[in-house]
């Protein structure tokens, strides 16, 4: 199997499935694409957004096109919970470097192969304040800066401590972080020794400001979630929580209840379904299954599911893929494929304040094709991916899969790994 990160292009010939031409006018045209609800369609972009679908050959090309012949076209999924800045340094000899420097990269590249996935919008959780100050932070917005026009990355600022008079600096540094350009406010309560001042702190402060807010927490505790519950109702552009785990170990009806609560005050749920990230300090130290899904769905919650750690101390064989965290979900039987799929794509740009993708005229053109032909094929074996960003295609991944000679490959008609 091989893989390529980035598509050639090839003006003038119309190519194979996947291959395409680099746009003149900045017009493109996917061709024999298969969605979901099984039609097979072209799909005209222009301008950053879907300017028309018709029936397969109906549209004719001008002077750009990409071959979808094979590939299922979906709505891109969007990374809702993610750790750049820490990503890919589970190999690391001692400490990570904290320099800057390495964080820019860290963070580009973690960014990069989330794209390569098919995520053309992420939100990474940043830790300030300690040692590092608002370093980090730095370097994810740099980061952020030199991705543009390749992916959206968002930053969320993550103090330790809000509360008390150890909490004065981190209360300091967060205001700082806000005017530096973090676009979320963070944190995780769980490690305050006041997790509703916490709470408490980091609301009045995104309602001064106008932000989201998105915490960690494992979710163990019914009383408090409904006290978080009922403290952030109301607050716009919205709240997420997340991973929210320990919600799976609760028992059924309590569950149940602290769903309709988190429900009814609007708060979203970030699940993790490979596992806990660095945010909640524990490394490895619990394995569980993730927050109870199908529970929080049937409640009205918005679930969203993010991939969190990125081969790091908390998961060194993290992949960042949203479609194998739709694939966890459905595997563990927490959603249909289809409905694991939403949690990736609608629920997790909404959940991130994105406007919403189908593919339809005037919509986005944030698209992901993959080869396959239904939502559950892809999630399965989902290997060849095409990612749209914005109207043009910004990455590609090809794999191949080929037999040696044997009786079964010749009577399956199998591609043969070489010829003699």
């Amino acid at each position: 199997m091989s893989d390529s990160s980035s598509p050639q292009p090839q003006p003038g010939k119309p190519g194979g499935a996947g291959q395409y031409a680099r746009p003149e006018s900045g017009a493109l045209v996917l061709c024999g694409a298969r969605l979901a609800d099984g039609r097979t369609v072209d799909v005209r972009l222009g301008g950053g957004r879907i300017e028309a679908v018709g029936t397969a050959g109906s549209l004719a090309p001008q002077g750009a096109r990409v071959d979808l012949a094979g590939y299922l076209l979906l709505p891109a999924p969007a990374e809702p919970h993610a750790h750049c800045d820490t990503a890919l340094t589970a190999d690391s000899d001692g400490p990570a470097s904290g320099s800057p420097e390495d964080v820019q990269r860290r963070t580009t590249e973690a960014a990069l192969l989330q794209l390569g996935h098919g995520a053309t919008a992420s939100r990474s959780h940043v830790r300030i304040g300690d040692v590092q100050g608002l370093r980090s932070l730095e370097a994810v917005l740099q980061a952020r800066r030199s991705l543009r026009g390749l992916a959206d990355l968002a930053a969320v600022a993550v103090p330790r401590v809000l509360t008390g008079v150890a909490g004065a600096d981190g209360l300091a540094m967060l205001r700082d972080a806000v005017k530096m350009g973090a676009s979320v406010i963070g944190g995780c309560p769980d490690l305050d020794p006041d997790p509703a001042g916490y709470v408490e702190t980091v609301l009045e402060l995104a309602g001064e400001h106008g932000c989201p807010v998105d915490l960690h927490t494992d979710g163990d505790d019914p009383a408090r979630l409904a006290r978080f519950a009922a403290m952030s109702g109301g607050l716009r552009p919205g709240v997420a929580l997340g991973p929210c785990a320990g919600m799976a170990r609760m028992p059924r009806s309590v569950a149940a209840r602290v769903a309709e609560q988190l429900a009814a005050a609007g708060v979203a749920v970030v699940c993790l379904p490979q596992g806990d990230c660095t945010g909640l300090e524990r490394y490895g130290s619990r394995v569980s299954r993730p927050a109870p899904v199908r529970l929080l769905r049937a409640a009205g919650v918005r679930v969203a599911a993010g991939s969190g750690a990125l081969r790091d101390v908390a998961n060194p064989v993290g992949r960042g893929d949203p479609l194998e965290a739709a694939y966890l979900l459905a595997s563990l039987g927490e959603a249909t494929p289809e409905a694991a799929y939403e949690t990736v794509s609608s629920a997790a740009r909404a959940t991130l304040s994105l406007p919403e993708v189908r593919v339809e005229a005037g919509f986005p053109a944030e698209l992901l094709a993959v080869r396959g032909e239904r939502i559950a094929g892809v999630l399965s074996l989902a290997y060849s991916r095409i990612v749209i960003h914005r109207g043009r295609v910004v990455a590609r991944t090809s794999a191949v899969r080929e037999y040696c000679d044997s009786a079964a490959e010749v009577a399956l008609e199998l591609p043969r790994q070489s010829q003699r």
